[in-house]
């Protein structure tokens, strides 16, 4: 029977001593937290986490997940939905209500709509579904990363659009003079469609150029955030849907 990549890096795992340890320290990237009560799944998740640079901190149940990222303050945490104790959408709810904004990234067991869904609205930035590539894995988490840090940033000029301001570079935004909490991905989003007032934009393309992946990885999240940020902002949101097409932001 022929071997898969996730066959073959499982064999990898085993055969380095080093790497049966709970905590890995990577290079300089920071402390990357992932919750999995999959062994198997968390093992290789560190493997090429370590690989890319970030330190490890593996957690197996959701209450042991929470306390350690209250604890560590990790600057990404990698969450699955289903775990024992308390599920992966608890530790995110109650990270959120702490004010907590690291990014989140969760993992799914299935491409199950629901649990998308549920997990975004919730406050998280992203999502994968098992079974999954960990190259994959690994690039998302440098792409949240690289825009909650404003690396992706071209432009940090405050933008205002009717009664919303945005300031890239503190990462703050402001609905009638109140500031509002966003995720990583929901500021991100709103400064595209900001930054080119009246210009409709599929989801296609918002997908593409504020995630930093095709649409096959589904539309769906985009109509997530968009109905989040409506949410957030009220009657001071600036953004308007295009039936058929997208969506803009007017003035």
């Amino acid at each position: 029977m022929a071997r898969t990549p996730l066959a073959d890096a499982l064999e990898m795992i085993s055969n380095v001593p080093w790497w049966r340890g709970w905590w890995v320290m990577g290079e300089s990237r920071g402390l990357v937290l992932v919750v999995e009560d999959e062994k198997a799944i968390a093992d290789l998740e560190r493997l090429y986490l370590s690989r890319a640079g970030y330190g490890v901190q593996v957690e197996a149940d959701g209450r042991a997940g929470l306390a350690a990222a209250r604890a560590l303050h990790p600057v990404a945490i990698i969450l699955d939905v289903g775990l024992p104790i308390l599920d992966g959408t608890e530790v995110c709810r109650a990270l959120r209500a702490d004010g907590d904004w690291t990014p989140v990234l969760f993992v799914t067991a299935r491409d199950d709509e629901v649990d998308r869904v549920v997990g975004l609205e919730l406050g998280a930035d992203d999502y994968i579904t098992k079974p999954f590539s960990p190259r994959e894995l690994v690039a998302r988490v440098k792409t949240v990363l690289r825009r909650s840090s404003g690396g992706g940033a071209a432009d940090e000029r405050v933008t205002t659009l009717g009664e919303v301001t945005l300031d890239p570079a503190r990462r703050r935004m402001f609905a009638a003079g109140t500031e509002v909490a966003l995720t990583t991905t929901e500021f991100d989003l709103l400064a595209y469609l900001m930054r080119r007032p009246g210009r409709v934009f599929s989801r296609e393309q918002l997908l593409s150029e504020v995630w930093g992946y095709a649409a096959a990885a589904g539309t769906r999240t985009v109509d997530v955030h968009i109905a989040q940020l409506r949410a957030k902002l009220g009657a001071a949101s600036p953004i308007r849907t295009v039936r058929g097409v997208g969506y803009a932001a007017d003035g």
